[in-house]
């Protein structure tokens, strides 16, 4: 896939594209720059976890864990399932599991 060629050349529907595109990715990444976040779309990778599972997977306190998932849910990164009094979270796409694949490329291939 190539990278979009920014040039004098563009008309101003072209621009606001890339530049509604980049706003885009930067609220994604934004949502996954949290170390917790992060961890919890590394947990999710593997399938659906309750907020339960989370916080002993992650040695965290429910209010910590809930704030974290509250911004992942907010930018559609995850999705929320109730089944009587326990919450269940998912990866709402593939986008997450392809930046982690990616980010494991670059920091933790080589260990």
């Amino acid at each position: 896939m190539a990278l979009p060629q920014l040039s004098p050349d563009l008309n101003d529907e072209e621009l606001d594209r890339i530049a509604d595109k980049a706003t885009i990715a930067s609220n994604f990444l934004k949502a996954i720059s949290h170390e917790g976040r992060l961890m919890i779309l590394c947990h999710l990778v593997t399938g659906e976890k309750s907020v339960t599972e989370l916080e002993e997977l992650l040695a965290a306190r429910q209010a910590a864990v809930s704030q974290q998932l509250s911004r992942l849910r907010l930018e559609g990164l995850v999705i929320p399932r109730r089944e009587g009094k326990t919450i269940y979270y998912r990866l709402a796409d593939d986008r997450p599991r392809k930046m982690l694949e990616c980010v494991y490329d670059l920091f933790c291939k080589d260990d």
